[in-house]
């Protein structure tokens, strides 16, 4: 190669966004002809591919934890960051440095030849490649779009994990349920188990799995999740019950997601310590999840919900944890989210709506969200051009008791954290 080949990883990132004319370019060829040509082998002893709609990120997070809590030595690759591409590839808990990165990029580079890849492609390969030079006893990959299709599928996983199924990126999967269904589904594998996260997927994820000879172990019908107060739950299935700790992860949808990971982690071949449960349970930690920050008096929670079935969950979660104030939301969302879906979800916990833009090519500016929800009540709502304005507007309207909630993108949470991890 020329001695123009990027250095930095800031370099790096700005190169592999150019590589390929598409961001998003569906098919696993490109990919897995690369992976060939790098004797990408196994990326762990075993691992662990986590798909679906919603909760991919928290799965992982209990995954990880739990699994670090047992002993493993663990490796997680997850999408989108937040503030730092680093965030995607953790090892024993801790991100990559910019050093082993720029290592797996050319790594990456070298390999190529004359195919094209893109930003995704280049970093699920630069991430297999580093876990597999780390020995590690689990890998746990988060799908980045779909399933089927998505770059992470080359792996042959141990355990699949597919955990809500519902309408986002209807662009790229479809319009429906089971159109939908079907792509997640691309992640099964024959005779492999497949985890469920909830207790009525799409019926072509069951048939995929029935046509595979895969044991579908589905949320609701072969694991639970009981509550047993204010402080503990209960996890069962036919063999095995423990009382857990409530995760430090609040939303009620957070136990779902600590069973789906409990119920993944059981279908390994691999024993988990009893003490390990709890202990993963209660230190599982992911930005952006309700993550709460005081401010004069305001509670602030950030959420990256962007889609009708994240809005549903966060609205259960807010109605679980009523205030004596008023709840404000800034929401900023691009402009491929259903938006109206999004508010309807909200809209009863909500008193008062700021708007924000988001910048890039799927974003939009304040004025147009609103012109989106002209019939909602959402829709009367006070209008700034980033997140940063909309954030201190809600904040300078908001009295001791109100909370604040920021919402509706990575992008939008992206925004805010340096805002208020500065001012905490």
């Amino acid at each position: 190669m020329s001695s123009a080949r990027p250095a930095t990883l800031e370099q790096w990132l700005a190169h592999i966004e150019q590589q390929h004319p598409q961001a998003i370019a569906m098919g696993l060829d490109r990919v897995r002809e690369v992976a060939q040509r790098m004797q990408l082998g196994k990326p762990a002893a075993r691992s662990i591919v986590v798909g679906g709609t919603n909760g991919k990120g928290s799965t992982v997070a209990f995954i990880e934890s739990i699994a670090r809590a047992a002993g493993w030595k663990v490796g997680a690759y997850t999408s989108p960051h937040l503030l730092s591409y680093n965030e995607r590839v953790r090892i024993d808990g801790t991100d990559v440095d910019d050093a082993r990165l720029v290592a797996g990029f050319n790594a990456v580079e070298d390999a190529r030849g004359d195919t094209a890849l893109t930003y995704f492609e280049y970093g699920t390969l630069c991430a297999l490649w580093l876990f597999q030079q780390a020995g590690l006893d689990l890998a746990v990959l988060e799908v980045g779009l779909g399933g089927r299709l998505d770059a992470v599928n080359i792996v042959d996983a141990d355990v699949s994990v597919i955990t809500t199924v519902d309408i986002d990126h209807a662009d790229w999967l479809g319009n429906d349920r089971e159109t939908i269904g079907e792509e997640k589904a691309g992640i099964i594998r024959g005779w492999k188990p497949v985890i469920l996260g909830e207790i009525d997927p799409p019926s072509s994820v069951l048939r995929r799995a029935y046509v595979l000879g895969a044991n579908a172990i589905r949320f609701g019908s072969d694991f639970f999740a009981e509550a047993i107060d204010g402080e503990r739950w209960r996890w069962r299935d036919v063999s095995f019950r423990i009382e857990l700790p409530q995760p430090a992860l609040w939303a009620p949808i957070q136990c779902n997601n600590a069973a789906t990971a409990i119920a993944a982690l059981r279908a390994l071949d691999k024993p988990v310590p009893r003490a390990a449960w709890a202990q993963g349970v209660a230190e599982a930690r992911i930005a952006g999840r309700l993550q709460r920050f005081q401010h004069q008096g305001v509670e602030v929670l950030l959420d990256v919900g962007h889609n009708p079935q994240a809005a549903a969950a966060l609205a259960t979660a807010l109605k679980a944890q009523p205030i004596a104030g008023r709840t404000l939301a800034v929401y900023a969302a691009l402009a491929d989210k259903d938006a109206e879906g999004v508010a309807a979800a909200l809209q009863a916990q909500v008193e008062a709506w700021f708007f924000a833009g988001l910048e890039g090519p799927r974003g939009q500016t304040a004025a147009q969200l609103q012109a989106r929800l002209a019939t909602n009540d959402a829709g009367d709502a006070v209008l700034s051009d980033t997140v940063a304005q909309a954030l201190a507007a809600a904040l300078a309207a908001a009295g001791e008791g109100d909370r604040v909630l920021v919402f509706g993108s990575f992008h939008t949470v992206a925004e805010a954290l340096p805002l208020l991890r500065s001012a905490d």
